[in-house]
């Protein structure tokens, strides 16, 4: 039997069952609160965290926006032409703020807009000129495409204000403008100048050279020379002054074109000549074999550096001679100037080249002058890269080495073939300290066997001996005896070609070569090419007329040319006409250009005289003489008229001022001072080529 508790125990049994289940409930709520407060201290932490985050984003935010304030850039970010953002600069500069320009399509009114520049990645710059409130600005912007959202961007410009930069691009522009004003003035002036120094110095110098032709007796002979010796030391004062102011100008512009070096050299040296020959100095030039036919450079510069450079060896040379030699190789061209003067002393080679620095002649008084000739020289070598060196020879003299990095043409014409002159014997009868080597390396380079003979014994006993020879080169000048004797005893050894090398002005005084024994003549300083085309081909004996026609070749006054003179300056147009007279010519004289195109116009119609030559001015009222020749050559075009010679004598030196006439049609430029046997090398081309005609017809 089963016996059951009592009411009080199951009442103390409930009790403590719920006891238990009060209990329990309490600590899974007080879990539930710690659970809760530990949420609640996190979430706490959170907020704090993402609070100092928001606090560092809204600093950065404020430190960017206060360096782009303060930068003064202007930014604007629009999404279909409205502004969805704009800086407090950009604002102001449509004149609001930023709350009142956001959502608007507002502009800024430009007045200039320069062509923009694209950028790698897109990007693009350019310039405007904004009107405002305050006047112009000047902006410089960088317009970009910006991604904001996915699929979407928006176009953003940065401008930053450039009003100052361009106010100085402004300014600099002006400086440079008035700088080349003066620059443009003061070479007018260097012009006007040159041009009021040379025509009063052609009038000098060409009366004195006419009133030498006349009967003097010797003390008047003394005051002409000593008149014209001061002229041309005047005239080189005057080009040297010139030249150094326009170095000094900056007015150096250097060309590139192609130019025959070989060609180049020999003209300096023909135009030299004439004054070292005066002084009894010889002057020559050897080439070297493989010299380029074209070079690429500046010929006008390269020509004024060799003129100052051979005028100072003639200038200090008093006998003996100049000796020139050019070669190139390895991208430089060297030319070597030596001569026989009294060198310069060891202490001053370093300072030879300074400007107003003079040489002295064997420890004399300085030479006249103003010591700028070799200044200039280096200075336009260096500006075109190279370098003038001084020396003083070992057997006496001084030598310059001129160097400069020119490159050989890339489109040159194949050389003249040279003869092959292997088994030849020739003679060259010459003291020249220069010459006669040059002529012998000419010669011996070709295969020929050269001797030589210092004096008139020497030559003759050359002469005697029994190998025969095949020609005879005799200089006029040679010593001790007279060169008729030695052309006789070559006549006796059977020698087939003897040739009397002289200068220009003992060609008349000398006679007719084939009177004196000689098959010929040569022309000094002689150039190579001369030397090989009056020799002729190995093996070719001379045709039976040639010594005839050598001999008539020399020129004697030319007869019937007429020339036109065109001059407004009465004592030059006196100096031409009487010159021309003096060269057996008849001169007309036009006082202007209007008055010489109407002469020619005559000419043209059959009305007037027939000219052979025009001499004309370039500056002449009227019509200057290049407008003159403009309208000759468009006559003769029109008519189908034959074209008139026309040389220009001018004042007008400068290498621009000769290119310019060029290009309008005339045929050579003379310089003045006049050089009376430039103006007689063109009338002995045209007697010859009239003589030609007339047997011709």
């Amino acid at each position: 039997m089963i016996e059951l508790p009592s009411p009080l125990v199951l009442l103390a049994g409930i009790a403590v069952a719920g006891a238990i289940a009060s209990a329990l409930v309490a600590v899974r709520l007080l879990r539930e609160r710690q659970r809760a407060i530990r949420q609640a201290r996190a979430l706490t932490r959170d907020v704090e965290k993402l609070s100092d985050r928001l606090w560092e984003l809204a600093d950065s935010e404020e430190r960017y926006r206060s360096l782009i304030e303060a930068q003064g850039d202007l930014i604007v970010r629009r999404s279909e032409g409205r502004i969805v953002y704009a800086n407090a600069a950009y604002a102001a500069l449509l004149g609001g703020s930023e709350a009142e320009v956001v959502g608007s399509s507002a502009q800024p009114r430009v007045r200039v807009a320069r062509p923009a520049q694209a950028l790698p990645g897109g990007a693009r710059v350019f310039d405007e000129c904004i009107e405002t409130g305050g006047g112009e600005r000047w902006l410089s912007w960088v317009e970009t495409v910006v991604p904001v959202a996915a699929g979407q961007a928006v176009l953003q410009r940065v401008g930053r204000d450039i009003t100052s930069r361009i106010a100085g691009e402004k300014a600099l522009e002006e400086a440079r403008s008035r700088a080349e004003e003066a620059s443009a003035a003061k070479s007018r002036f260097l012009a006007t100048v040159s041009h009021e120094f040379r025509t009063p110095l052609n009038g000098i110098l060409g009366m004195a050279d006419l009133l030498g032709d006349t009967r003097l007796d010797p003390e008047q002979s003394t005051y002409v020379r000593a008149l014209r010796s001061s002229g041309e030391a005047l005239l080189g004062l005057v080009d040297d002054i010139l030249d150094f102011a326009k170095v000094e100008a900056g007015k150096l512009e250097l060309a590139e074109a192609p130019f025959d070096p070989a060609l180049l050299i020999e003209d300096v040296t023909e135009l030299m000549a004439p004054r070292a020959q005066v002084k009894g100095v010889e002057i020559s030039t050897l080439l070297a074999p493989d010299l380029p036919a074209q070079l690429v450079g500046d010929p006008e510069r390269l020509r004024q550096i060799l003129l100052n450079l051979v005028g100072n060896a003639v200038k200090f040379t008093q006998q003996g001679g100049i000796g020139i030699e050019a070669e190139a190789g390895d991208g430089t061209f060297l030319v070597t100037i030596a001569d026989t003067g009294p060198g310069i002393a060891p202490e001053r080679l370093a300072t030879i080249f300074e400007e107003f620095e003079q040489g002295e002649t064997g420890g004399q008084h300085p030479q006249s002058g103003t010591g700028l000739g070799l200044a200039i020289a280096r200075r336009l070598a260096r500006a075109m890269g190279g370098e003038i060196e001084a020396r003083n020879r070992g057997d006496g003299g001084a030598s310059f080495r001129l160097s400069l990095p020119l490159r050989v043409a890339t489109e040159t014409s194949a050389p003249a073939p040279e003869p092959e002159w292997q088994g030849r014997r020739i003679l060259i009868a010459s003291a020249a300290p220069f010459s006669a080597a040059h002529l012998a390396a000419c010669l011996a380079r070709r295969g020929a066997q050269v001797l030589h003979a210092g004096d008139h014994a020497q030559a003759l006993a050359r002469l005697a001996d029994e190998r025969a020879l095949s020609a005879v080169l005799v200089d006029r000048n040679l010593p001790d005896g007279e060169v008729e004797a030695v052309a006789a005893a070559a006549r006796r050894a059977g020698v087939a070609e003897i040739l009397i090398m002289l200068a220009p002005a003992e060609r008349r005084s000398f006679g007719s070569p084939f009177a004196a024994g000689f098959t010929g003549f040569l022309v000094k300083p002689v150039r190579a090419r001369s030397l090989y085309a009056r020799l002729g081909p190995a093996g070719e004996a001379p045709h039976a007329g040639t010594a005839r026609e050598a001999g008539a070749a020399v020129p004697g006054p030319a007869s019937g040319l007429h020339v036109l003179v065109a001059e407004d300056n009465e004592i030059n147009a006196l100096l031409l006409t009487r010159t021309l007279e003096r060269l057996g010519c008849t001169a007309a004289w036009a006082r202007d250009g209007g008055e010489a195109i109407r002469l020619i116009d005559d000419m043209h119609s059959g009305k007037g005289r027939e000219f052979d030559l025009a001499l004309i001015d370039i500056r002449m009222p009227v019509l200057d003489g290049l407008a003159l020749t403009r309208r000759v050559r468009a006559a003769e075009a029109a008519l189908g008229a034959a074209r008139l010679p026309i040389v220009a004598v001018t004042a007008n030196t400068a290498a621009e001022d000769r290119r310019e006439a060029l290009a309008s049609g005339v045929d050579d430029c003379l310089a003045k001072p006049l050089a009376r046997e430039q103006l007689r090398g063109w009338i002995d081309r045209l007697s010859q080529g009239r003589m030609v005609r007339a047997r011709s017809a």
